[in-house]
């Protein structure tokens, strides 16, 4: 699934299990998992129903006791593990719950910069119990494709001048450039064109 399918679900309110979002790129998995964070519960909800852990910080018993526990006055709980990457052996210590999960959570492994092995067990089975998302990094090739996609998604146009321009000052790092786009759609009315002048 591409980040827009898994967004389209998403405000759908099609909820899976786990979501695993790894990647390169790590613009589209906070994507996700912001929006995750931010809608699936209502504000309410929140305080006793969502849990953000970080990899440092946290260990097995920690994520399996948040992630087996069952929602207060919700229909599901949310725990989102960022910097994933940096929790040991997640393949391993995380098997047995992707094998069998509680399914009023929702855990959300942010595991960004690199890739999870996808010859092992893990995240076979993940990916038939949830959604497995690989961000992969976004060339300077694919950049102006990607500029204008961004554009259009937001009810604008580019000038080819004006996405050379971005690509060429802002590199490849999409979270920069999407925070330059949005900053000049404030100022811009939708549907106009942005331009290098």
């Amino acid at each position: 699934m591409t980040h827009t399918e898994i967004l389209e679900n998403l405000k759908k309110k099609i909820y899976h299990p786990i979501y695993i979002l790894m990647g390169e790129e790590p613009y589209f998995i906070d994507l996700i998992s912001d929006y995750i964070a931010n809608n699936v519960l209502q504000e309410g909800e929140r305080s006793f129903n969502q849990t953000i852990l970080y990899g440092k910080d946290t260990d097995k018993d920690m994520l399996l006791t948040v992630a087996r526990r069952f929602p207060m006055m919700s229909a599901n709980q949310v725990v989102i593990l960022k910097e994933a990457q940096y929790f040991k052996d997640i393949e391993d210590d995380l098997l047995s719950y992707v094998e069998n999960p509680l399914y009023s959570t929702i855990l959300v492994i942010c595991y960004k910069y690199k890739s999870l092995d996808k010859r092992k067990k893990f995240l076979k089975i993940a990916a038939e119990k949830g959604i497995v998302f690989e961000s992969p990094k976004i060339y300077e090739s694919q950049l102006f494709t990607w500029i204008n996609k961004y554009c259009s998604e937001n009810k604008y146009k580019i000038d080819p001048q004006a996405s050379a321009m971005l690509a060429e000052y802002l590199g490849t790092e999409i979270s920069k450039v999407a925070n330059e786009l949005d900053k000049l759609m404030i100022l811009l009315p939708q549907g106009s064109t942005i331009s290098p002048v």
